[in-house]
């Protein structure tokens, strides 16, 4: 195993008792990831706590239809974009009934998309009250390496959005077991 693999299962392993801490849910929409963050946050022990479910979304299609992406936005600026990294984090936080939403969509190669070179990643989170982050990766490696470089830096953002505020309690809560 290596010690990239053990970063993202301790930054899920975190991810988890933070949420479940605060008694709070997460939903994942994920697009170059294809279900890898849902993967590494249900592998740990009492996932069904705190994690709803996710949506693949590969297809811009999909972003659109059932993530409630702006068709408008895919079609000017395309999939591999911040402002669709927020909207596929706020959709899917909407769709499955959860505190927070996490997204990915990006460039994990072989080939360039929508005018954004191989390495190009956005990752987004969208929680209680309208708040949310996103971030820009400039990722290098194989296919392999940036979808894991992917997971592990929208697990990084989610778990910083939720230990910023320790002292807030959130107001707003959805679903849950």
């Amino acid at each position: 195993m290596s010690a990239a693999t053990d970063g993202v299962r301790e930054t899920a392993a975190a991810v988890l008792a933070a949420l479940v801490e605060r008694g709070l849910t997460v939903a994942a929409a994920e697009s170059l990831t294809g279900g890898l963050v849902s993967a590494w946050l249900t592998e740990a022990p009492g996932a069904s706590r705190a994690v709803r479910g996710s949506v693949t979304a590969y297809a811009s299609e999909v972003k659109r239809d059932v993530l409630g992406v702006d068709g408008e936005l895919l079609a000017e600026r395309g999939a591999v974009d911040p402002d669709v990294a927020r909207q596929m984090a706020v959709g899917v936080r909407a769709l499955l009934g959860a505190d927070w939403g996490t997204a990915t969509t990006g460039v994990a190669g072989p080939e360039p998309q929508d005018g954004r070179p191989v390495g190009t990643v956005f990752v987004a989170a969208a929680g209680p009250g309208g708040r949310s982050a996103t971030r820009e990766l400039v990722l290098t490696g194989d296919r392999s390496r940036i979808r894991e470089e992917s997971v592990r830096a929208v697990l990084e953002l989610l778990l910083g959005e939720l230990t910023e505020n320790v002292g807030a309690k959130d107001t707003e809560h959805n679903g849950g077991n």
